[in-house]
């Protein structure tokens, strides 16, 4: 059998995971910085915890994982009769009880329903581990991918809103990815859903606009008309996606248009607030309002984010928002919540297209011991330890070859340096070392090695 990968799913090389780590430390390091403390939940939920969370749409990217014994004649029946249930995006406990999780934050959310007592208010947790969606796959979308999360769940603050936005600007002025931070607030859309006919709209119109970079204006119209919107009301939602203008005149015109409402002033107030907090702040954010960013998930109240890169074409390679009563899913009231996800495979593809990885971030073996039989061995497996303990990376060739083959080897994997300690160089305590970008060749003392490696 020819082997082969399932679908939107990938192998990493030894180069390419030295480059995720590389922004794994540096968005982990910036979380820190923040007072944000490590969390891992399992990969695999109960069906139950996570269908419901994410819309109609999103319940039908969750990988449900089948119940074992379904082969048992006495379940086989059930299961057949079930099983087109489970294929229309429902859940079935005779069929499934378990799925694979779609994001990290409604595992957050059941966390912190199960733990809460435990807990110290703000609770202030980032995550980094894979999630599975059921997508069709194609350029920056897996099926399998990594997600990087910050959220604080016990506080209504603003003060969180604003630290994710700096967090945002902090991480990719650090990976060198120019980007675009841009926000909402789900309440504005609210008061949009209110002139639209009331809130039952709200769904259908956030599932549409956050559409319109994909499909355009015309398509998002009459997915509206579709949907029941009268001819008036798809007008509303239309001029509503094209205030255009600055910051400010973004707010001057929603103030103009949702004077009226309550729910929409609060939205415009809690942008204005964070918009004003993050400028007082030497960061430059480039925190641009959005009237088309609706983040069409069920769970989010308040502001969300999205974060688009300036320079390629690519979806957008983080989001978060405000998610006042998500734990109420799991009977655990007044718990607020608001966070934020980096998108590293798409961040990775990001910084791939533009190249700008480090150059110095291959770091792997620095130097590489030529075996030159059973005998010195014993000598060179005493060197290389003596390097290891002083955090230089070292391999000794498995087998005592010809030179050239352990040249080729050394070449094949870039370690930049070969050392060769034959009988007459451990009697006089030398080792000839090369150096595979230059070509030159120095016998040097064995002591002197830590400190010409790591020059």
């Amino acid at each position: 059998m020819k082997p082969s990968l399932p679908q939107g799913t990938r192998d990493f090389s030894a180069a390419t995971l030295r480059k995720r780590n590389f922004i794994f430390d540096t968005i982990r390091s910036v979380f820190e910085l923040y007072g944000f403390e490590p969390l891992e939940t399992p990969s695999i939920e109960n069906t139950e915890t996570l269908m419901g969370k994410y819309g109609d749409e999103g319940d039908k990217l969750i990988f449900k994982i089948l119940n074992n014994g379904l082969d048992n004649p006495e379940k086989k029946d059930t299961a057949i009769k079930e099983f087109d249930l489970v294929l229309t995006g429902k859940t079935s406990k005779g069929i499934t009880e378990r799925a694979l999780r779609y994001d990290l934050t409604i595992p957050f959310a059941r966390y912190v329903s199960m733990n809460h007592g435990q807990l110290t208010f703000p609770f202030k947790r980032y995550q980094m581990q894979p999630v599975w969606r059921a997508d069709r796959p194609q350029k920056g979308r897996y099926r399998e991918f990594y997600q990087c999360d910050a959220d604080v769940a016990g506080s209504t603050s603003l003060l969180h809103e604003t630290e994710l936005a700096l967090i945002y600007a902090t991480v990719f002025q650090k990976l060198r990815v120019a980007v675009e931070i841009k926000i909402n607030n789900r309440k504005i859309l609210s008061a949009l859903a209110n002139l639209c006919g009331g809130a039952e709209r709200m769904m259908q119109i956030t599932i549409a606009i956050d559409k319109l970079d994909k499909i355009g204006i015309e398509k998002v119209k009459e997915e509206l008309l579709s949907n029941g919107l009268n001819n008036e009301q798809v007008l509303t939602v239309e001029k509503f996606i094209s205030i255009k203008g600055n910051n400010d005149e973004k707010i001057e015109s929603l103030q103009n248009m949702f004077g009226a409402d309550l729910t929409g002033q609060e939205g415009i107030k809690e942008l204005k607030q964070v918009l004003q907090s993050v400028n007082h702040t030497s960061k430059d954010c480039n925190l641009i309002i959005d009237l088309s960013l609706a983040r069409g998930l069920n769970y989010y109240t308040g502001t969300i984010f999205e974060v688009k890169a300036l320079d390629v074409q690519m979806g957008s390679i983080g989001g978060g928002g405000r998610y006042d009563d998500l734990t109420s899913l799991f009977d655990l009231k007044g718990i607020a919540g608001v966070g934020i996800s980096f998108g590293v495979d798409r961040i990775y593809d990001v910084m791939e297209e533009l190249k700008i990885f480090p150059e110095d971030i291959q770091k792997g073996t620095r130097v590489l011991f030529f075996n030159t039989g059973e005998e010195e061995l014993k000598h060179i497996i005493s060197i290389a330890q003596q390097l290891r303990n002083q955090g230089l990376a070292s391999e000794i060739f498995h087998e005592a070859s010809k030179f050239d083959k352990q040249f080729k080897y050394a070449e094949k994997k870039s370690i930049p340096y070969v050392a060769i300690i034959g009988s007459r160089e451990i009697e006089q305590g030398t080792c000839m070392l090369k150096n595979l970008s230059t070509g030159e060749q120095e016998e040097v003392k064995q002591s002197e090695l830590p400190s010409r490696l790591k020059n």
